[in-house]
Formats: structure tokens, C-alpha cells, sequence
């Protein structure tokens, strides 16, 4: 495998992780739409490009883009602009089972080998390399980019079939959206009783009632609107559909996951979008709210 990656999609999770490949010793070539994208990418010591049409020969190409949408459009750039043939393209963007097997399809058809790979983790471990990577796809494509995937965290494989990665991180997402819901549900209800919500979260964060999203999430929680946003309210409002979605798919209720859905979907829509998905705690301390 060449020691090129061109890593598409350097967003507050794509440079870090894309920063993680070239500390492995990896040549990276990042490419991003927006100026102010490449602007952080130059500050970080990353060169980055506007479009995989001006990123030179891809060799081994990591898509970290937000939504099948983003996804569909970078395949439509590399089949338009890029010599793709014989290329390893790992999708780590969560975007669902069916959108990754249709441009999974779509590469495959023009000569390249695919890997499904969403990750889990959030910013803090992609700056360390330290994300769980569930990924599938055949043995021996897998190993051709096991250097690349190392260098991003811990690879669980978890299928050989385009698809089961995407499955995999739908149920992850299931217990996200929901351990989230349940945090801000406590803290908010710590805070109508009338305790200080910093001191519960000390006490409880220690005992049975611990988990990694209150512990994580949690103390941004109690910052409001200075908290630093690290995973947007959108993300959830994109991730907890693609979930619905799977369900019905699937042919199961999942009225826990609706519940948590249902928050996120009132924090879009009193204008929490573009916030930390911390910020969904807002949706249950306003008394009408609740």
C-alpha cells in the first residue's frame, strides 16, 4: 500500500483524525469545501485541497463526510475527476447500511476496493487515535489499509459485507442518542429538585448510575451556551433518523429510541442545531417544555 491517504471531510472530527494518519508517517492530502476548513487544516499542519479532483493520484482514500448526501456527491467528484482504478476507499462516515452498499457499488464499478468503517469516539479520542473503528468488508481489502486504520484507533472487525459496519454503528448510535437523553433527563431533574447539579453529577458519576455520556457529555451540560461544541445537535437529529429508519427497516419498535429522537428534534427546532448536543438539556428547563 502507498503511504498516500487523501482524507475527505475535515470537519471538527475528519482533522484530527486525518492529523492521527500523518503522525503514523503517512503522506496526507486532505480535502475540504470551505475555505475556513482548509484554513484549520493549514494551521494544523495538513495541506488540504478544495476538491479529490485536485488531490493528484488517489492511492488510499478515508471519507469522513456528515450525511449520505456528502457521501454520494465526493464518489460523483472521484468518478468524474480522479483515476480511481485499483485505489482502498474507507467510508467511516455514519451514513447508513443501504447508502454505503450503493457507493460502495458505485467505487467497486470504476476499480476500487471499499471498506465500511464508521467510527466511535468523539473529538477527543480521534485527537489521540484512540476511536473504536467497526469495520467491515473482505479480509484482504481490510488488511491492504490496516495501516492507515490503526493509526485512527482500535479496529474491531465486525463483517465481511459492505453494510454491517454502517449496522454496527447504528445500534452505537441507538445507545448515544439515548445514554444522552437519560443524562440531561437526570441532571435537568437534579436541577428542578432543587440540588446542585455539579455536586450530583460527582456523586452519581461514581456509583451504578455512571455511564460515558454523562461523564463526557455531563459537565458540558452544565456550561450552556460556553460549552465548547465538539458533536452538533444535528448530528444526533441525522443519526437517530438513520436509526428510525433501520428499525422500520427492520421491522422493530423502538419506543426508547423515539423518546431520545423526539428531544433532539425539539432542540432543532428551538434553534439548537448548530450546538452541542449537551445543549439538549435546554429542551427540559423551561417548564412548558417539560
Amino acid at each position: 500500500m502507498s503511504s498516500k491517504t487523501v482524507f475527505i471531510g475535515l470537519g471538527a472530527i475528519g482533522l484530527p483524525m486525518a492529523r492521527s494518519i500523518a503522525r503514523a508517517g503517512f503522506d496526507v492530502v486532505g480535502v475540504e469545501a470551505s475555505p475556513e476548513g482548509r484554513e484549520r487544516a493549514a494551521a494544523a499542519g495538513l495541506r488540504a485541497v478544495a476538491s479529490i479532483a485536485d488531490a493528484g493520484v488517489v492511492d488510499v482514500a478515508v471519507v469522513m463526510v456528515a450525511t449520505a448526501e456528502q457521501l454520494a456527491a465526493v464518489v460523483d467528484a472521484a468518478l468524474a475527476g480522479a483515476e480511481i482504478t485499483g485505489s482502498h476507499w474507507i467510508v467511516m462516515s455514519t451514513v447508513g447500511p443501504d447508502a454505503v452498499r450503493a457507493q460502495a457499488e458505485r467505487l467497486a464499478g470504476a476499480g476500487a476496493r471499499v471498506v465500511d468503517a464508521p467510527v466511535s469516539g468523539g473529538v477527543a479520542r480521534a485527537a489521540t487515535g484512540e476511536l473504536s473503528l467497526f469495520v467491515a468488508g473482505e479480509s484482504e481489502h481490510i488488511a491492504a489499509v490496516a495501516p492507515v486504520l490503526d493509526a485512527m484507533g482500535t479496529v474491531r472487525v465486525v463483517g465481511a459485507a459492505i453494510g454491517d459496519g454502517q449496522a454496527v454503528k447504528v445500534v452505537n448510535q441507538h445507545l448515544c442518542a439515548v445514554h444522552i437523553v437519560a443524562a440531561a433527563e437526570a441532571l435537568a431533574l437534579a436541577e428542578r429538585l432543587g440540588l446542585d447539579p455539579a455536586f450530583v453529577l460527582d456523586v452519581v458519576g461514581g456509583g451504578a448510575a455512571a455511564s460515558f455520556m454523562l461523564a463526557d457529555r455531563g459537565p458540558r451540560m452544565l456550561q450552556g451556551e460556553d460549552a465548547p461544541v465538539l458533536s452538533q445537535i444535528g448530528i444526533f437529529v441525522k443519526d437517530t433518523g438513520l436509526v428510525a429508519d433501520a428499525a422500520d427497516a427492520a421491522g422493530i419498535s423502538l419506543p426508547v429510541l423515539a423518546a431520545a429522537r423526539e428531544r433532539f428534534l425539539r432542540a432543532d427546532a428551538a434553534g439548537l442545531r448548530g450546538r452541542d448536543d449537551s445543549s439538549v438539556i435546554e429542551t427540559y428547563r423551561e417548564r412548558s417544555g417539560s
